[in-house]
């Protein structure tokens, strides 16, 4: 009991020293309509891009945590510029947790789509901050990245992101790079969510904060 309060306070500190208007994360995805709707209403490059999920997702149209690693590992293994040990099934799992915004366990088209718009903004980051084309991104070059995708984290928070996605020598490759920002670009939209009158602060019961960390 003693440890666990001393962890949380721990992170509880961190985690006050941070100014929420400093970070931006991306716009929610859009809520799920009825196809009809879509013909009559997406631009020309939204329908080519859904004939391409259509491709992905199959019958069902959506795409599950084991559909999106194959996904991804098809994609990255035509850049050999990107070190990678490949996305795992439960980084993959972890991913569709956070974008599951109707918690259907899978990715719809907006879902998917607001997934991948991120993705391929991250990826340019992140070979931009790649300096020296490792391959990886060093633990030197890695708070100015986060800087550019929108997050600039102090260096308590920044210490235990490292911990938790880099090697031992403090470098990320590209799946755990997505995999973080990806839960941390979620988790701000949920903590803007619920900042109902936007003076950097929340109250949650144990019911939403198991809600909020266990499904992501």
């Amino acid at each position: 009991m003693f440890f666990a309060k001393r962890l949380i306070g721990g992170i509880l500190d961190v985690v006050g020293n941070i100014d929420p208007s400093q970070f931006v994360p991306s716009e929610p995805p859009p809520p799920r309509r009825p196809v009809a709707y879509a013909e009559h209403h997406e631009s020309d490059e939204e329908k080519q891009f859904r004939r391409v999920f259509q491709q992905l997702a199959g019958d069902d149209m959506e795409v599950s945590p084991s559909e999106l690693m194959n996904i991804m590992n098809k994609i990255i293994s035509k850049h050999g510029d990107l070190r990678t040990d490949g996305f795992t099934i439960e980084s993959c799992r972890s991913m569709v947790a956070v974008m599951d915004s109707d918690s259907t366990g899978k990715l719809g088209f907006h879902e998917f789509k607001h997934l991948w718009n991120n993705i391929k903004k991250w990826q340019g980051i992140y070979k931009s901050y790649d300096t020296d084309g490792s391959g990886v991104i060093g633990a030197d070059e890695l708070p100015n990245s986060f800087r550019a995708a929108g997050y600039p984290l102090n260096d308590e928070l920044f210490e235990m992101i490292i911990r938790r996605y880099s090697d031992e020598n403090g470098n990320m490759d590209f799946d755990n790079y997505i995999g973080c920002l990806v839960r941390l670009d979620a988790m701000c939209r949920a903590f803007k969510t619920l900042d109902k009158d936007n003076n950097g602060a929340i109250k949650v019961n144990i019911q939403e904060w198991l809600q909020l960390t266990m499904y992501s």
